[in-house]
């Protein structure tokens, strides 16, 4: 697949040849919903709590005597039925982590990839290079690659570079900037376009090759 390379004002310089083993792969939408699950199950923390009878203050004594009152027998004033007792079949800590094998996560994000490239999605400029870290420098960038739309920007490696896009990027609430290494299935399927360096290209191939 052949796409245009072009300069930070949108104007094509030349075309560049999209590898096919990552940008033209098969389309698995249930293995990307597979990762995207599982990816948004890892982002829980998974602290919630609430106390069991056991924990709650107070409660140490009987509350009255088991016959002879009329009312029904209580052992503790922590119950679950009275107002400030424990609480049952509540959340408690624990981990919702969800394994996925390595080879079937790049699958998916070469499928989410193959996707976006199919519809027009990616976008690949020659360099992405600001002498100062502007915001206003990148969201003239975005206008003229992508217009309204948003957009994830994959960079080749951390380096200065990188440091400098990331801090013009900030505070755009349409793009986010990445590094090809970091690329994960919920990024890209959240944003509507993705921006390129053309050396990031050989990154993505190293890292999902």
């Amino acid at each position: 697949m052949k796409v245009d390379v072009l300069d930070l004002k949108g104007k094509k310089l030349r075309e560049v040849e999209l590898p096919a083993n990552v940008f033209e792969a098969p389309v698995n939408v249930d293995l990307m919903h597979q990762a995207y699950v599982r990816q948004m199950a890892n982002a829980r923390l998974g602290t919630h709590e609430t106390k069991v009878r056991s924990e709650v203050s107070g409660g140490g004594r009987k509350p009255w005597k088991q016959k002879g009152t009329g009312r029904a027998r209580q052992g503790s004033t922590r119950a679950a039925q009275w107002v400030g007792g424990g609480r049952i079949h509540t959340p408690h800590p624990r981990s919702y982590e969800l394994r996925m094998p390595k080879k079937m996560r790049q699958a998916a994000l070469r499928s989410a990839l193959s996707a976006k490239a199919a519809e027009s999605g990616i976008v690949v400029v020659d360099e992405l290079e600001f002498k100062e870290a502007k915001t206003r420098l990148m969201a003239e960038t975005l206008g003229n690659l992508v217009g309204e739309q948003t957009a994830l920007v994959l960079m080749p490696a951390k380096d200065p570079n990188y440091d400098t896009v990331a801090r013009c990027t900030v505070n755009l609430d349409n793009a986010k900037v990445l590094l090809a290494g970091y690329i994960n299935i919920r990024d890209l399927l959240t944003f509507e376009k993705v921006i390129l360096p053309v050396k990031t290209i050989d990154a993505l191939v190293a890292h999902l090759g």
